[in-house]
């Protein structure tokens, strides 16, 4: 698709991206009551946050975590890796199919704060792990903080998947998939919300936003 047609995506999906971050902000009204679960969280996150700022950062476990998202969303959509090269000054990784979601997955799904979340519930179904939830929520903080963090870090400076696919429509994905991950997790995470719900305050909020738009054109 010609990067002119990705731009009418991307200015298409701004009414979605508005009433995704209202409809983020009432789930995190109706998650706060689970304040052990948001304690940890946000713990760990300010742990990360404290290396982040005061120690070198980490950018060799950054960038094998980026080229793994890169691979694993190849794999999900029945492609192949063929090479595969991470160091502190960058990697990459050659494969059979590309699409935006795979170029752009990086920058919107926490590999990490993923990876940690299926290895605590494949212990969690064989050891009875509930114990040690505060921890995993601990570290669950941290790790959704180091994608945050270091993501924002290295758009500061040029990056060859967002100029391949046009920087309004990679803002607008970017933007929009780490509001649906949130969307996501913090029901699962809270038990707070349920996710049909969630979805469903999603798209009253976008029409919201679509009929005051409406209205401006009438």
């Amino acid at each position: 698709m010609p990067k002119w047609g990705k731009t009418l995506i991307a200015v298409s999906l701004l009414p979605f991206c508005i009433g995704a971050v209202k409809a983020l902000m009432l789930v995190v009204g109706r998650t706060g009551r689970a304040d052990s679960v948001w304690v940890a969280l946000l713990g760990g996150a300010a742990c990360w946050f404290v290396v982040f700022v005061t120690l070198p950062k980490p950018m060799w476990l950054y960038v094998v975590g980026h080229e793994l998202t890169h691979a694993v969303w190849t794999w999900l959509f029945g492609g192949k890796v063929k090479k595969f090269k991470a160091s502190s000054q960058g990697g990459h990784v050659v494969i059979t199919k590309s699409n935006f979601v795979i170029a752009l997955a990086p920058y919107f799904f926490p590999i990490y704060a993923v990876l940690l979340t299926l290895a605590f519930l494949i212990g969690h179904l064989i050891w009875d792990w509930n114990r040690w939830s505060p921890w995993f929520h601990l570290l669950l903080g941290a790790a959704y903080a180091f994608h945050a963090t270091l993501t924002f870090h290295v758009l500061k400076t040029r990056q060859s998947d967002i100029t391949g696919q046009g920087y309004l429509f990679s803002a607008v994905i970017i933007f929009l998939g780490n509001i649906l991950i949130l969307l996501v997790a913090l029901p699962l995470l809270t038990g707070q919300a349920n996710l049909f719900s969630v979805f469903g305050l999603w798209l009253e909020a976008t029409g919201t936003v679509l009929r005051k738009i409406g209205r401006l054109f009438a």
